[in-house]
């Protein structure tokens, strides 16, 4: 869906995923990560236009509301600034309501469906790279899956001169049998360089976990 290109856009939908909002920064062999909030699909209407849409709520929000899959939900929210730097639709939501709570959805899975954890809790757990095909047929419901908007500095010494792309990544369990990685991340540096996310960075980051966390 198109976004809206009034100030504030009047939404109302039935939540179908929400998963981590966070914001990667690379530069060379070096990243770090920005914990926005959380980011809800939804399918419904924007501005009276029907279509599956996208809106970016606070941590704040989302402990209060405790959305989860299923919910119908209304709000109002800007259309993004800068789509490069964003992987939904629209943020800055307010006047948050649930209409209508969804079903209960078992602690089972995957996919994982259910209430969320806080984002200190995914800042734990680390996350390894995920194909975007798999993130796409299987893991975009997911409350483990994540497709986080990057922003890359090429050259440390010319900071203003930045690339951009999305990349999607997994905090689940480690034994989920969805999960695949896909091919490894290059990222461009300075006068043609690359280096290459290879996959021992991945183990590193989850292995303070065991297979079935």
């Amino acid at each position: 869906m198109t976004p809206a290109k009034s100030a504030k856009a009047s939404w109302t939908g039935c939540i179908l995923s929400v998963q981590p909002r966070i914001r990667l920064n690379r530069s060379f062999d070096q990243r770090s990560h920005s914990y926005l909030g959380y980011a809800l699909r939804l399918e419904g209407a924007v501005d009276g236009h029907e279509g599956v849409f996208s809106v970016g709520i606070g941590p704040a929000a989302q402990a209060k509301h405790e959305f989860q899959v299923g919910d119908e939900v209304e709000g109002l929210a800007v259309a993004v600034a800068d789509p490069r730097t964003e992987a939904v639709g629209f943020y800055k939501a307010s006047g948050l309501r649930v209409i209508a709570r969804g079903e209960e959805f078992a602690p089972s899975g995957p996919p994982w469906n259910g209430l969320p954890p806080d984002l200190p809790t995914y800042r734990t757990r680390g996350h390894r790279r995920l194909a975007a095909r798999t993130y796409e047929a299987r893991c975009s419901t997911c409350i483990w899956g994540c497709r986080m908007p990057v922003e890359m500095i090429i050259d440390q010494w010319k900071p203003g001169v930045k690339r951009y792309r999305y990349e999607t990544f997994c905090y689940g369990p480690r034994s989920c049998r969805l999960y695949a990685a896909g091919a490894t991340r290059k990222v461009p540096g300075r006068r043609g360089m690359t280096w290459e996310e290879e996959d021992w960075i991945d183990e590193e980051a989850t292995s303070h976990r065991g297979e079935d966390e």
